[in-house]
C-alpha cells in the first residue's frame, strides 16, 4: 500500500511531466533536455509499477496502452457537430456578411478568421479534468469512439487543471507534413499504397486497432471549439481560444479579429500563398462571428451554422506530360517507378519528376508514357499525379509494365502476396547491396564524408566491400588502387570512415537499413535501451513498449537482429570499434546559441539539412516556417515568401556568406 508521501510524489511527478510535455509539444519551448525528461518519466513508470493502485487513466504513462475497439463503437453527441457552408469568392463572403447583418439587425459585426486545418474533426470529452472519451465527427450526430488512439496524441492533454465538471473540446486532428512524407516513404518501402494526402493519413492513423501504430504516426491536434459544457462562461470566439490555450491545448496561432468583411477578405487573400510555408496542410479559412450572443441569435440550419463560413482555396495544380517512366531500386530491393515530366513550375519550384509509388497506383490512375497529367504537391512538398487527361490522348501513349527481371542483377522480380511492391528477392543483388551501402554512409545515418554513390560503385567494382562492416576494414592502399582515387583522397576517406565510428547507436540502427525503422524510431529505441546488446536481448513485446514504436517495427527489428547474417555484420562492426551505445548530442560552439533559425531559398555551399546540423551543433535550432519564435532567417538564392514574412515581422535576415562566417565554415 502506497504511503501518503508516495502518493504526493507520484502526483508531483505527473504535474511536472505534464508541464514539460506542454512546453515541448505545444509551445515548442522545452526547458529541460530529453535526457532529463526521460529520467522524470522513468521515475513515474517505476513508481506506478511498484504501486499499481496509483495508476490512473489520465497519467502520462497511459498514453499508449490497451487495444482499440475492433468495431469503434458508435456514440451519439450531446450537441451535433455541424459542417460549414463553403465560399469560393470574395462576393460570396460579402453575401455571407449581408445575411449576418440582416439576421442581427446591425451594421457592425466583429469576425474571427482561423486557418481551416485539413484533418479529421474530433470531439474530446473531459470529466473533472480527465479525458474520458475521444469521438470522430462521424455523420455529425453519431461519432466513433477512438479514445485509445486519441490518447497517443501529445498535443491533447490527458488531464486539465481547473477544468469544469464536464467539457467537450472540439478541434482537428492532423498530420504534420514531415510526418506525412516519412510515413509515405515507409509505405513505399513496405510495398503499401501511399496515402493521398495528410487528411487521409490522419484518418487512417486514428482507425488503427493498435494504438502503438497511431503513436508512431506523430499526429497533432488544434483545438478551436466547445461542444456541451457545464460550469464555464465564454462570451466570444476570441475568449474561447485564449481559454483553450490556458487549458494547455494547442491553438493555431494564426487567428485574427476583424471589424469588417473587407478586412476578412484581405486576410483570406494574404494566406492563399502564405499557407504553403506552414508545416501542415490547410485548404482554406474559417470565418466566424466573434460574439457568442450574436451566434445564438443567428442559429443554424439542419446542416450548418448561420454564423460561420468556410472559404476554400482552389487546389494548386498544373498540367504537364509524362515523358518516360523509370524504375529505381531501394535498399530492401523494392523497385519504385517514377515519372520523368516535362519541366513545369508548381508552388514555387520547377518540377521534373513525380513518384508513382507502385504498379497499383499506376493501374488505378491508368498512367501511361506520353499522357498529359495534372500534378500537385502532396504535403506541399512531394510532386504527385492527381489526374490523367485522357481526352488529350492521341493513341501514341504506351502502357507501362514493371520489368520481369531485376534491372541490376537480372534475377526474376516478384510481387509479394499482400503487398503492392515488386522486389528483387536476390539477397546478393548488386543493386540492393549498393543502396544499403549508400544509405549506411548517408548524412542521416553514419555520415561518412566523401562516401557518395560513385565511390560506393567503385568499391563494389573493385570487390573491396560487400557489407557495411567492410568499410571499416579498408586501408589507404586498398582505396588508392581505384582509378582517379589519389593518395590524398584515399587518406581523407579512410579518416572519414574512422571518424564515423563514434556516431552512436541511433545513427547505426538507422544506417543498417532495417525495414520500417526510420531515423526517429531508431532514436527512440536507442534512447530507451542504451546499447545494441540490450536491444538484441529484448523481445518483441519489450521493444514495442517503447513509446512511438508499433508491433510492425518491433517485429521487423527483432527479426533483423536475430538473423545470423545480420548479426555477423553487427559483430564485424563491433570488432572494428564502431560505437554500439547511445550518445548525447554535444554542441560544438555557441555561434547560434538560443537562436530559432529558418532556412529559406537555395544555399550554394551546402544543403539545408547540413546547414541545420551546423546550427544545432552550435547551440541553435531550426524551424520550417517563420513564426513569432523565429529569431533569425538565413536567406539563400530565390528566397520567397518566408523572406518577405521575416522582413514584415522585423526578424533579422542574413545571407549565406554571413551565415558561413558566423558558423566558422571555410568556403
Amino acid at each position: 500500500m502506497a504511503s501518503e508521501e508516495i502518493r504526493k510524489k507520484v502526483e508531483a511527478l505527473r504535474k511536472e511531466i505534464r508541464h514539460h510535455s506542454y512546453l515541448y509539444y505545444v509551445k515548442d519551448a522545452p526547458e529541460i533536455t530529453d535526457y532529463e525528461f526521460d529520467h522524470l518519466y522513468r521515475q513515474l513508470v517505476d513508481l506506478e509499477k511498484e504501486y499499481p493502485e496509483l495508476v490512473t487513466p489520465d497519467s502520462p504513462t497511459q498514453r499508449v496502452g490497451g487495444k482499440a475497439s475492433d468495431d469503434f463503437r458508435k456514440v451519439r453527441f450531446r450537441k451535433p457537430m455541424l459542417s460549414l457552408a463553403n465560399a469560393f469568392s470574395a462576393d460570396e463572403l460579402r453575401d455571407f456578411d449581408r445575411r449576418v447583418k440582416e439576421g442581427l439587425h446591425t451594421d457592425h459585426v466583429e469576425y474571427i478568421t482561423e486557418l481551416k486545418i485539413d484533418g479529421l474533426s474530433m470531439n474530446l470529452i473531459y470529466e473533472n479534468g480527465s479525458l474520458v472519451q475521444g469521438l470522430t465527427r462521424g455523420d455529425g450526430r453519431v461519432g466513433e469512439d477512438v479514445t485509445a488512439n486519441v490518447k497517443t496524441i501529445h498535443t491533447i492533454p490527458l488531464y486539465i487543471e481547473n477544468a469544469p465538471a464536464y467539457m467537450e473540446v472540439r478541434g482537428e486532428v492532423y498530420m504534420p507534413r514531415k510526418s506525412f512524407i516519412a510515413l509515405n516513404e515507409e509505405r513505399d518501402e513496405a510495398g503499401l499504397m501511399p496515402f493521398a494526402n495528410c487528411r487521409n493519413a490522419a484518418a487512417g492513423s486514428l482507425r488503427q486497432l493498435d494504438p502503438h501504430v497511431t503513436a508512431a504516426r506523430n499526429l497533432a491536434f488544434f483545438a478551436y471549439a466547445l461542444g456541451d459544457i457545464q460550469g464555464l462562461e465564454i462570451r466570444s470566439q476570441e475568449e474561447l481560444l485564449k481559454q483553450l490555450e490556458a487549458f494547455h491545448f494547442q491553438v493555431n496561432p494564426n487567428y485574427r479579429k476583424w471589424d469588417s468583411i473587407e478586412g476578412v477578405i484581405r486576410g483570406v487573400n494574404e494566406w492563399e500563398q502564405k499557407r504553403h510555408d506552414l508545416g501542415y496542410d490547410t485548404d482554406g479559412m474559417v470565418i466566424k462571428v466573434n460574439d457568442f450572443a450574436q451566434q445564438n441569435i443567428l442559429g443554424a440550419t439542419v446542416k450548418d451554422p448561420k454564423w460561420a463560413m468556410a472559404y476554400k482555396y482552389p487546389p494548386e495544380e498544373v498540367e504537364t506530360k509524362v515523358e518516360r517512366i523509370i524504375v529505381t531500386m531501394g535498399r530492401t530491393g523494392v523497385l519504385t517507378p517514377s515519372a520523368d515530366l516535362t519541366p513545369v513550375h508548381l508552388a514555387g519550384t520547377t518540377v521534373k519528376r513525380a513518384t508513382l509509388h507502385n504498379m497499383d497506383f499506376i493501374h488505378e490512375k491508368d498512367i501511361r508514357v506520353g499522357d498529359h497529367v495534372m500534378i500537385y504537391k502532396a504535403g506541399e512538398i512531394i510532386p504527385e499525379i492527381s489526374t490523367v487527361l485522357k481526352d488529350k490522348r492521341n493513341g501514341t501513349e504506351q502502357v507501362f509494365e514493371m520489368p520481369a527481371t531485376c534491372p541490376v542483377c537480372g534475377e526474376p522480380v516478384h510481387r509479394i502476396e499482400g503487398e503492392a511492391a515488386y522486389r528483387c528477392t536476390n539477397p546478393n543483388c548488386g543493386g540492393v547491396v549498393r543502396e544499403k551501402l549508400i544509405h549506411f554512409s548517408s548524412r542521416d545515418a553514419m555520415d561518412i564524408e566523401g562516401m557518395g554513390p560513385s565511390v560506393v560503385d567503385s568499391l563494389l567494382a573493385y570487390h573491396l566491400v560487400e557489407d557495411p562492416g567492410d568499410f571499416y576494414r579498408l586501408k589507404q592502399e586498398d582505396i588508392e588502387q581505384i582509378e582517379r582515387m589519389g593518395e590524398k583522397s584515399a587518406a581523407n576517406l579512410v579518416a572519414a570512415i574512422a571518424d564515423s565510428k563514434g556516431r552512436g547507436l541511433a545513427k547505426l540502427l538507422f544506417g543498417l537499413g532495417i525495414r520500417f525503422l526510420g531515423a526517429k524510431g531508431a532514436e527512440l529505441i536507442s534512447r530507451r535501451f542504451g546499447t545494441m546488446d540490450a536491444i538484441i536481448a529484448a523481445g518483441v513485446e519489450d521493444i514495442q513498449e517503447t513509446e512511438g514504436i508499433g508491433k510492425v517495427i518491433a517485429t521487423s527489428l527483432y527479426d533483423y537482429l536475430h538473423d545470423v547474417k545480420n548479426l555477423a555484420v553487427i559483430n564485424k562492426l563491433k570488432d572494428a570499434g564502431v560505437l554500439m551505445e547511445d550518445v548525447k548530442e554535444e554542441t560544438e560552439g555557441r555561434a547560434f546559441e538560443g537562436e530559432m533559425v529558418v532556412l529559406t531559398g537555395k544555399l550554394t555551399s551546402m544543403g539545408r539539412r547540413e546547414a541545420g546540423d551546423i546550427i544545432k551543433r552550435q547551440g541553435g535550432d531550426t524551424q520550417s516556417s517563420v513564426t513569432n519564435k523565429t529569431t533569425l532567417v538565413v536567406a539563400g538564392e530565390d528566397a520567397g515568401s518566408k523572406l518577405e514574412k521575416a522582413r514584415t515581422k522585423g526578424i533579422p535576415v542574413i545571407d549565406e556568406a554571413t551565415f558561413l562566417a558566423r558558423a566558422g565554415v571555410r568556403q
